[in-house]
């Protein structure tokens, strides 16, 4: 069974679809990776403390934003559900995690994955962020670690900086804030040295750290991405980088 990467994206909002350039990234991005025998989610867009578990069949989307065209509430992912996932999940968290069957996949979850693997075939399961303390996040990571060897590809989906007081108009010719290239230069930096400490500890250590993130979850999930991945934290590379409304969508591999 081919081992996985461990990964980290920004999702953007529903109308990610329609840009011009981030679809196909996405796309792009998938073909390279080994083909998974289940994803693992865990996006900024669900926090529920213990750990709870997702849907495990299929059932309806979470449309979990407001004020859109109504074109993006009725996207739909039928992707498989993940008992088998749900219960291997179950067996390295020591069986101390709830379920939340009626739950389906938020935009999170959904909007890169309906790029990523449009056909909706890859069994997913979602499960939530017990927290937004980093080092609880990336000790999480570490036991859902093993899942890689069983071609299981755990996913970390947030918004690499994330401010939407602060967005910037949608245009080839506007130049990302400073406070959000400063932010992610620092990142690009850190995650190339591998230096974990610093990321963990990143609303001291980065430039801007509160403007880049009023709030951090949108930030967490990449610990959990970071512990899943950290023996192949020299193995990482960007697979997408640039700005998105004048926020950072680097997304990352690990292995």
């Amino acid at each position: 069974m081919t081992r996985m990467p461990a990964v980290y994206l920004s999702h953007g909002a529903p109308p990610l679809a329609d840009d011009r350039l981030w679809p196909g990234q996405l796309a792009a991005w998938s073909v390279e990776l080994p083909t998974p025998e289940a994803i693992l989610v865990v996006s900024a867009h669900w926090e529920d403390a213990p750990t709870t578990l997702g849907a495990t069949s299929t059932v309806p989307l979470v449309y979990d934003f407001w004020g859109f065209d109504d074109k993006y509430y009725r996207v739909r992912y039928p992707a498989p559900g993940a008992p088998e996932l749900a219960s291997k999940v179950r067996t390295l968290l020591n069986n101390s995690v709830h379920d939340a069957p009626d739950r389906g996949l938020d935009h999170g979850a959904y909007v890169p994955l309906v790029e990523m693997y449009p056909e909706a075939d890859v069994p997913v399961l979602q499960i939530s962020m017990p927290s937004l303390e980093p080092a609880e996040l990336f000790a999480l990571g570490r036991k859902l670690a093993p899942l890689r060897e069983e071609g299981v590809l755990i996913m970390g989906s947030g918004f690499f900086t994330h401010n939407l007081r602060e967005m910037v108009p949608d245009t080839t010719d506007e130049p990302a804030p400073a406070w959000s290239a400063e932010f992610d230069e620092w990142g690009r930096e850190a995650l190339a040295a591998g230096d974990v400490d610093a990321l963990l500890d990143f609303q001291h250590t980065a430039p801007d750290a509160v403007r880049a993130h009023p709030r951090t979850e949108h930030f967490a999930p990449l610990f959990v991405t970071l512990g899943a991945g950290e023996a192949d934290l020299g193995a990482y590379r960007t697979a997408i980088d640039g700005f998105w409304y004048g926020l950072a969508k680097r997304s990352i591999q690990l292995g």
